[in-house]
């Protein structure tokens, strides 16, 4: 088990390897290639499930990338929390690709294919070491890989709305980065670090004697990452870039893109700023209340949609505002809430893409209106999407119930009812606009009326995994929660 400890820079060089040999591979084996990075993306998963026993059983540990000590050289940190999310990260990932290995030959230009999986292995890549990254700089450079790769596997389909989503989220997302980078100095200018660890020891003292700065930055942070994870009212980009975008890059930025910040935000909430900040600041109500118009209105939003895909991409609005809902609330039980919520829409909102583009590869429909008796032509299909809409509801044995469960039981605990009747409202709004699909795919007496072909093996069977990983997270949660409550006791 020695070798664990360097598995946090093994993964993220394996990864970066994959994606620097994708193009020249395609040009040479076109169906090997897809197995080169499916491979880099499974052994990564595979150290990634290593490194939680690890912690687990040794604890948290700290990772120097050359052997240079902090403050001056970059350190990764691997606890449970940040495993946990590193998995969740490659299990997704890993499956979205194997999905993608059919649909994009439908989706994309076969001389772009390569050069998509680039993109995808640096996307990837950037999430993966997000999550285990413990300096503010080193962060600030990932999320801007992160950025990039994002805006360019959506223009990669060369049409004019994914041109126009693009520029759309790359604009908006470098003013969130701006926002960040200004953040990043102002806690330099007054402490002197850029190191997580070292940042809150020093802020106890910084936040008394420069307490604007220290407030500022803080505020220009929930901007920062409000920005890029699409948090209401801040998620102008998203319905296009979701909508417009190829099936699989919609599952990756709906599934991963959007939550790797939030969780960013809630690694510098508790990792950089310290306890008496977020007790004298009303910096988790702002998160809250924020999150709670983004329920509402994300689900307002998409029940007034006919495209299937923006449909889907406004719910996701609303889905992710449930996990800045778990850390605005700042209690144990909210936060676990919140953090199992990243997995449980992480899953179900990338099998519902997944279905998306399932029924256009099959049939070319995206309107509503026309998805009236598919459930008989396309039943795997249709089957997958209601058990994922079952899930974004919170009906019992999916994972939506057990993460909205216990953020309502945090805001509960805090006497804090009026979010629990935010929470009740979004899965009643929920049902209204998913239900009705999955009614009319299946107990419509009109025939379906387009042309259906066969749907790929591969995306079938990604579409069959995902069925079971949405039941898993709801009837088999439990390790997990144990694993999250476990790591937030000792959090705080």
């Amino acid at each position: 088990m020695v070798y664990v400890v360097h598995f946090p820079a093994l993964i993220i060089v394996l990864l970066l390897a994959a994606a620097f040999l994708s193009p020249p591979f395609y040009q040479r084996f076109q169906k090997a290639c897809g197995l080169l990075l499916v491979a880099a993306l499974s052994l990564s998963l595979l150290m990634a499930f290593f490194l939680l026993t690890f912690v687990r059983d040794a604890g948290t540990f700290f990772y120097q990338m050359g052997n240079w000590p902090p403050p001056w050289g970059i350190e990764y940190m691997v606890d449970p929390i940040r495993a946990y999310m590193l998995i969740v990260v490659l299990i997704v990932s890993l499956w979205i690709f194997v999905y993608a290995l059919k649909d994009l030959e439908h989706e994309l230009r076969k001389r772009v294919v390569g050069w998509y999986y680039t993109l995808y292995a640096l996307l990837v890549a950037s999430m993966a070491a997000m999550t285990m990254t413990n300096d503010l700089f080193n962060l600030f450079v990932l999320m801007e890989i992160c950025a990039i790769a994002s805006c360019a596997i959506i223009t990669i389909k060369e049409d004019r709305e994914c041109l126009e989503a693009g520029f759309k989220y790359l604009i908006l997302s470098a003013m969130g980065s701006g926002c960040f980078l200004l953040g990043v100095a102002m806690l330099y200018m007054v402490t002197g670090h850029l190191n997580f660890t070292y940042l809150q020891n020093e802020l106890s003292l910084a936040v008394e004697v420069y307490p604007l700065s220290v407030f500022t930055a803080a505020a220009l942070f929930i901007v920062a990452f409000g920005t890029k994870a699409a948090l209401f009212p801040l998620h102008v980009w998203l319905p296009d870039a979701h909508a417009s975008a190829p099936s699989p890059s919609s599952a990756m930025l709906s599934g991963l893109v959007i939550k790797i910040y939030a969780f960013t935000l809630f690694l510098v909430f508790y990792r950089v700023f310290p306890r008496s900040l977020l007790e004298n600041l009303p910096l988790s109500e702002i998160v809250l209340w924020l999150a709670a118009f983004g329920v509402m209105f994300g689900s307002v939003y998409a029940m007034l949609q006919k495209d299937l895909k923006k449909m889907l991409a406004y719910s996701s609005i609303s889905q992710i505002a449930f996990i800045f809902m778990g850390i605005g609330l700042d209690q144990n039980l909210a936060l676990i809430g919140g953090l199992y919520h990243i997995a449980v829409h992480a899953v179900t909102k990338s099998m519902l893409f997944m279905s998306a583009g399932a029924i256009i590869y099959a049939s070319g429909v995206r309107k509503i209106s026309d998805l009236a008796g598919i459930g008989r032509a396309l039943p795997l299909v249709m089957v997958a999407f209601t058990i994922g809409s079952a899930s974004m509801i919170g009906i019992p044995g999916t994972g939506g119930l057990i993460s909205k469960w216990y953020i309502a039981l945090g805001a509960l605990e805090i006497g804090r009812t009026i979010f629990v009747l935010v929470i009740l409202l979004s899965s009643l709004l929920n049902a209204i606009y998913y239900m009705p699909i999955v009614i009319n795919a299946f107990m419509s007496q009109a025939e379906f009326g387009f042309k259906v072909k066969a749907i790929p093996k591969v995306m079938q069977f990604s579409l069959l995994v995902g069925i079971i990983l949405v039941i898993t997270t709801g009837v088999f949660s439990r390790p997990i929660i144990l694993l999250l409550e476990q790591s937030i006791e000792t959090l705080f």
